[in-house]
């Protein structure tokens, strides 16, 4: 569509600039439910992971844990 007034140089108007800000609004909100659903994915596989460990489990990963963290230290300043 050529504007009147304007002449052929202004040929793309308000409609297709709204246009494509419309896809780019689009195109973020797919994004934004790839990234949801993602995260939802590793949730689950971790809560999955948790479910399977035994309390003797947790705690022998917790007494670990707390003897790495002790290794560093040499008990005194």
């Amino acid at each position: 569509m050529v504007c009147p007034t304007r002449g052929p140089a202004h040929e793309s108007s308000w409609h297709d600039h709204r246009v494509k800000l419309g896809s780019l609004w689009k195109w973020l909100g797919l994004a934004g439910l790839a990234g949801v659903a993602a995260t939802g994915v590793v949730i689950a596989r971790d809560q999955r992971q948790r479910a399977q460990l035994t309390p003797d489990d947790v705690r022998a990963r917790l007494h670990e844990r707390v003897e790495r963290s002790t290794e560093g230290t040499d008990g005194g300043a």
